[in-house]
């Protein structure tokens, strides 16, 4: 794997961890939100990672003669919690139902804010990697001079 092709794996890391961190905080902002456009409360969403071919645009020849491909990652899709709301009972509550309840989303702060955490270490680990690459290449720079 080239230098260039390594700093390419490291961006898509750190594009698919930002992403999903977005969906985590998304996730813990509604997390009290009873009415949706859609209807309904908020649905608890998160990202579904997948491996990708990545390339850097200047090792593409040698990568294609030489078949090695280096993967990164990227968000494949993301899903929306089909479970049922948990229901509470809030009879004074605008979006109460005839009983009283309320449906409120799925979403547990606690285990979104550690999910957060970890997307955070693997944002982290690739802005480490690239910058660990960006100083072999400054060193392989030096050594042609």
């Amino acid at each position: 794997m080239s230098l260039l092709a390594a700093l390419s794996v490291s961006a898509s890391g750190m594009a698919a961890q930002r992403q999903r961190a977005e969906l985590l905080v998304e996730n813990m902002a509604n997390s009290d939100t009873t009415r949706t456009p859609e209807g309904g409360p908020y649905r608890r969403k998160d990202a579904v990672f997948a491996s990708q071919p990545v390339g850097s645009p200047f090792a593409a020849v040698f990568q294609r003669e030489a078949s090695a491909y280096s993967t990164g990652v990227t968000v494949e899709e993301i899903t929306v919690d089909d479970r049922e709301p948990v229901r509470r009972y809030l009879p004074g509550h605008p979006d109460a139902d005839a009983q009283g309840y309320v449906a409120f989303p799925r979403v547990n702060p606690v285990e979104d804010m550690v999910d957060l955490l970890g997307a955070s270490r693997g944002f982290q680990a690739n802005v480490a990697a690239m910058a660990a690459v960006k100083d072999m290449i400054q060193r392989s720079l030096d050594l042609l001079r």
